[in-house]
């Protein structure tokens, strides 16, 4: 039988963290059985705790994330970039319409002054006008920062409101495809290099979506919001987001069973190969540009020895409207034990680890000329990567782990309530 201190003790953290879930903790009159102590305990927490979607790193989980950043880091010189820094909130007109229907996340600034500033939504906006500001023909550059996003946190799956993306950009006219080919290379390496299990790196074309859009009747005005719709098909089943097009979107539903029958499709060359040979996609030249370039991108990966961890998958859209050619993601694909919490057994569904795509008129709305500057890249998602390496190492304390082929001992790493 459990002593009266040892449940005080699991009623007063049975209590503090039902205080967690709501607006103001309650209080309590002192009796025989209910001393004052779990309601000061109570308002001490609160206190303490950090923002909502937000957190604190321990000594021994920074050492890990720097181990993370390091390998990142690594990669990224290797392939020849160079590091830049950018403020940390910009003019708010710099950030809109650039983000789709995600623009409402935008962190926005009380007023100072007559400035409208918004706290940079990620990085890749403010690369642009660093590079249209500076008028650069070429750069291949790194930035590793915080962004900001009014965000509903999920922090076991690696979403906060404050969080490290790490970007790679290749910015000038290079060889077709080639920077295109050589961000894919640089994805495969830094997840092969991180202690993070099998993933695999989706590809697909706007170019190409547009085209099939068109081929399946869809109105131009609605190209983008059918785009965010067909992008949420990793999380729903295509029947719902078949309704969201029709009842949400006001698409007309045989146009809407027509976008079904490719989106739905995966593969690799043969899909390509497949595709070009439909008279209906080919003879809208947005569908037939993507193909090609599609084709050319999967070469390229063979001749760099990443095509296995490629797939060609049409139901990828990704929701920002700033991009423009290819657009690729990469997904952890482990099992559900390797991917489940030490002692809860709750999967840890992250998401995409990756993201990125060509950008090529982006810099162009930032120069005064709009001159455009062909650019593509992905950035990294630091938080979630950590969160599975942080999960998943949570019960191995004392041993070690591999981190770009260098052995690192893993100490304890604290559970955050």
């Amino acid at each position: 039988m459990a002593s009266n201190e040892d449940s005080h003790q699991v009623s007063a953290r049975e209590s503090s963290k039902a205080a967690l879930k709501t607006p103001k903790a309650s209080v309590h009159t002192p009796t025989q059985n209910n001393s004052a102590f779990p309601v000061v305990y109570l308002v001490y927490v609160r206190r303490c705790l950090p923002v909502q979607g937000t957190r604190d790193y321990h000594p021994d989980q920074m050492a890990v994330r720097e181990q993370v950043f390091d390998v990142i880091k690594s990669c990224f010189k290797r392939h020849g970039a160079v590091t830049i820094d950018t403020p940390v909130f910009e003019l708010k007109e710099t950030l809109l319409g650039k983000y789709g229907e995600d623009s409402k996340l935008i962190y926005d600034l009380a007023d100072q002054g007559g400035e409208q500033l918004s706290l940079r939504y990620d990085l890749t906006v403010p690369f642009a006008r660093y590079v249209a500001m500076n008028k650069l023909k070429n750069i291949k550059r790194y930035h590793i920062a915080r962004v900001y996003r009014r965000d509903n946190p999920a922090m076991t799956k690696g979403r906060y409101r404050e969080f490290y993306q790490c970007d790679f950009d290749i910015a000038g006219d290079y060889d077709p495809l080639l920077p295109d080919a050589e961000c894919v290379k640089i994805m495969t390496e830094i997840l092969t290099d991180l202690p993070l299990g099998d993933f695999v790196v989706k590809i697909n074309h706007r170019r190409l979506l547009d085209g099939i859009f068109a081929a399946c009747g869809v109105p131009h005005e609605k190209f983008r919001p059918v785009c965010s719709a067909v992008d949420k098909l990793d999380k729903l089943e295509w029947k719902d987001v078949r309704k969201e097009m029709v009842d949400v979107k006001g698409l007309d539903g045989t146009a809407a069973d027509r976008i079904g029958h490719y989106v739905q499709r995966r593969g690799s060359r043969e899909l390509v190969e497949e595709l070009l040979q439909d008279d209906c996609l080919t003879s809208q030249p947005a569908a037939k540009q993507g193909l090609e370039e599609m084709r050319e991108l999967l070469k390229y990966c063979e001749v760099f020895g990443v095509l296995d961890k490629v797939v060609f998958d049409i139901s990828l859209a990704r929701g920002l409207d700033y991009y423009t050619g290819i657009i690729y993601e990469a997904l952890l694909t482990g099992s559900p034990e390797e991917m489940s919490a030490v002692k809860t057994g709750e999967t840890i569904g992250v998401g995409s680890v990756v993201g990125g795509g060509r950008y090529d008129e982006l810099v162009g709305m930032f120069d005064p000329n709009n001159k455009p500057v062909p650019c593509v890249g992905f950035s990294v998602g630091i938080e979630r990567i950590f969160s599975v390496v942080e999960t998943k190492y949570q019960s191995q304390v004392g041993r070690f782990l591999q981190f770009d082929h260098k052995l690192v001992r893993l100490v304890s790493l604290p559970v955050v309530i």
